[in-house]
């Protein structure tokens, strides 16, 4: 057997450039996640082996390609197996890019594509966005052992199961990020309430689920939602990271009070003595009715303001219900046509966060604090329905009225720019910073499902925007 030397010395000038690349990279990436937990500098350990890969190969990484068959001007190989060296080469082309895709997935960034019109007409249903996870600094996996890409279940061909093993369990670390949500930012996070998911009912929520049966009994379940007694009891854990993703607006930090009046979001720091309201945004939309003379308002208007398909409700000869921004019904308005256009009314928007125990709405909501890490709370009758779901769910520590709680992490408030049309912090309350995904940063592809090919069905204009703050 060679010696170490004779290894080296054997060694290819390709070969000990790709040796330190990679030697290189991994250095760098392991002192990334050890930064303030230097117990991790032990994955260190693991350099001689991959030196090895490359260099001295006293591992028999490459055992396979003993297998190959001759080529033509080669003398023929009389182990060569074309059928293995087939099929090994194939599995070592599959497992090294499952890895590279696991750590880009999960260091660096991922896809993400809109799924509802919550942030219209900001981001738009279809759009799919490049999210940086180093922006707030990358997430160490709480489930390591998860298929990438893949959020939480399998996709149907392959079987529709679990896509991650929830053992081993890992804490919460953040890695060092150069910056942290602020107001105005777009921002994926975990869904908070996530973490028990009614099979095949994950909207609304399983919360929101079982306070409808509680409060309304089961037959007003069945009949507004069509889901039964049986089917609430069908149930699935998923830890922080494999709860869906969602992407919204943050309009509350940690330290901020925050209140909605008249769905106008005000908010005022620790050291702020007025309320600021948020600044206006163009995307922002509210539901409106809409009453005519009679005349229709035809596919052509409605293109003309950018009304999605879904979102059209003719609900008789004169009157419709549409999402719109206040430019769009500035234009309604002028139309000779139209004669009125009114908001919903709050009540359409239903219970609000904390289930059950205010008297607030969608559109007029608070105040509230907004906690943030280390503060101390004195917990009271009427602030306990809004904090105690910190304690029990995020925090797993007890909470008492009366007593003083500390809390561990940074809470954040997230709201949808389509105010009316938006699942957010209003009806499922804050957002833990250990569920904080990553960052948008700009769009790689548009599709708009209400067009077909050659007529607008991707949204050219929208290639490599930069998501709106």
């Amino acid at each position: 057997m060679k010696t170490i030397y004779q290894r080296l010395q054997s060694v290819p000038r390709r070969d000990r450039i790709r040796c330190a690349v990679w030697s290189t990279i991994y250095v760098v990436f392991v002192l990334w996640v050890a930064w303030g937990d230097w117990a991790s500098l032990g994955w260190l350990c693991l350099l001689p082996v991959i030196a090895d890969m490359f260099t001295t190969r006293f591992i028999p990484w490459n055992w396979w390609k003993r297998f190959k068959p001759a080529d033509k001007d080669e003398p023929a190989n009389p182990k060569a197996n074309p059928l293995l060296y087939t099929i090994c080469s194939w599995v070592d082309a599959i497992l090294f890019a499952l890895v590279a895709v696991y750590f880009i997935n999960v260091y660096i960034f991922q896809n993400y594509q809109i799924p509802s019109s919550s942030l219209e007409k900001s981001l738009r249903v279809g759009d799919y966005l490049l999210v940086s996870k180093m922006s707030y600094g990358a997430r160490v996996p709480n489930t390591p052992l998860s298929m990438p890409l893949v959020q939480h279940t399998m996709p149907r061909w392959l079987g529709s199961g679990k896509s991650f093993v929830a053992y081993p369990q890992w804490g919460y670390k953040r890695l060092k990020g150069w910056d942290s949500p602020e107001k105005g930012d777009i921002v994926v996070f975990n869904f908070p309430a996530g973490d028990t998911v009614v099979v095949g009912h994950e909207n609304p929520d399983y919360y929101t689920l079982n306070y409808i049966a509680h409060t309304y009994g089961y037959a007003a379940l069945r009949a507004n939602l069509g889901i039964s007694q049986h089917d609430l009891q069908n149930i699935v854990y998923r830890p922080v990271d494999r709860r869906e993703n969602y992407v919204k607006r943050c309009v509350g930090t940690p330290g901020d009070s925050l209140r909605i009046v008249n769905n106008v979001i005000f908010t005022r720091g620790i050291t702020d003595s007025t309320w600021q309201p948020e600044p206006e945004r163009e995307g922002v939309q509210l539901n409106y009715f809409v009453e005519t003379d009679g005349t229709p308002l035809g596919n052509k208007v409605l293109d003309k303001l950018g009304i999605s398909h879904d979102d059209r409700r003719r609900l008789g000869p004169t009157l419709y219900h549409f999402p719109l921004t206040q430019n769009m019904k500035r234009q309604l308005q002028q139309n000779s046509h139209v004669v009125s256009v009114q908001v919903e009314e709050e009540q359409a928007g239903g219970t609000v966060y904390p289930l059950g125990q205010n008297t607030w709405t969608r559109d007029n909501y608070g105040p509230i604090y907004i906690p943030r890490k280390g503060d101390r709370v004195l917990i009271t009758e009427n602030n306990y329905p809004l904090y105690k779901r910190i304690g029990d769910a995020y925090e797993h520590r007890p909470m008492h009225i009366g007593q003083e709680y500390e809390f561990q992490m940074d809470y954040y408030w997230m709201m949808g720019d389509n105010r009316h049309n938006s699942a957010d912090s209003r009806y499922w309350g804050f957002v833990p910073e250990d569920h904080i995904v990553g960052r948008p940063v700009f769009i790689w592809l548009s599709i708009e499902k209400d067009n077909s090919w050659g007529k607008g069905h991707i949204r050219w204009n929208r290639l490599f925007k930069g998501a709106e703050r």
